[in-house]
């Protein structure tokens, strides 16, 4: 079997793209379809509500998204898992960094 170069691959959803990492993006709205999801869980907005938030979406380009989600919901959410526990840990090594001390010891922090 010949293998191909990595390019982006057209996806069989309606204004979704893989980039070349095989993340899903909206086609030209610069946002990934787990920022959508992401967005979704954790209000419960409407899709109607959605594209009133952000109106560069069109209510298809977010019922896109939603699909996308739902069809590969258990990866989407594995990723979702581990973009939280990287930014805990990011989080952390922070706590005590030069400029929190000195915002602590002003009673800023």
């Amino acid at each position: 079997m010949v293998s191909s170069p990595m390019i982006a691959t057209p996806v069989s959803y309606p204004h979704l793209r893989l980039d070349d990492k095989g993340r899903p993006w909206v086609e030209g709205a610069n946002v990934k379809v787990i920022e959508i999801a992401a967005d979704y869980l954790a209000h419960r907005s409407s899709v109607e509500e959605m594209a009133y938030q952000f109106p560069h979406l069109t209510p298809s380009m977010i019922h896109s998204a939603l699909a996308y989600f739902y069809d590969h919901r258990e990866e989407m959410e594995a990723d979702m898992e581990e973009s939280l526990a990287s930014y805990h840990e990011k989080l952390l090594q922070q706590k005590d960094s030069p400029l929190r001390i000195r915002l602590a010891n002003a009673g800023k922090a």
